[in-house]
């Protein structure tokens, strides 16, 4: 499964490890993913969402922000 934000799109970033001599390396950093369950029209969906989506979705609200985002929720996820 790939890490994305379902709802942002976030993905992970490149970036360089910085040691104390100042020697790079290159290193990869994360999203804070979670799969979460939310409740619509009469049935669950499982999306794969960041911490800040689930800020979004709290502030919004889930429908107005699949709405936003025309996400299609007849499809399986």
């Amino acid at each position: 499964m790939s890490k994305l934000c379902q709802i942002t799109g976030k993905k992970p970033m490149m970036g360089n490890k910085v040691s104390h001599a100042n020697n790079k390396t290159k290193r990869i950093f994360n999203l804070n993913l979670s799969k979460k369950r939310f409740f619509i029209k009469k049935k669950w969906i499982l999306l794969k969402v960041s911490s800040a989506g689930i800020k979004t979705i709290n502030k919004f609200g889930i429908e107005k922000t699949l709405k936003k985002l025309n996400f299609n929720v007849k499809k399986k996820y």
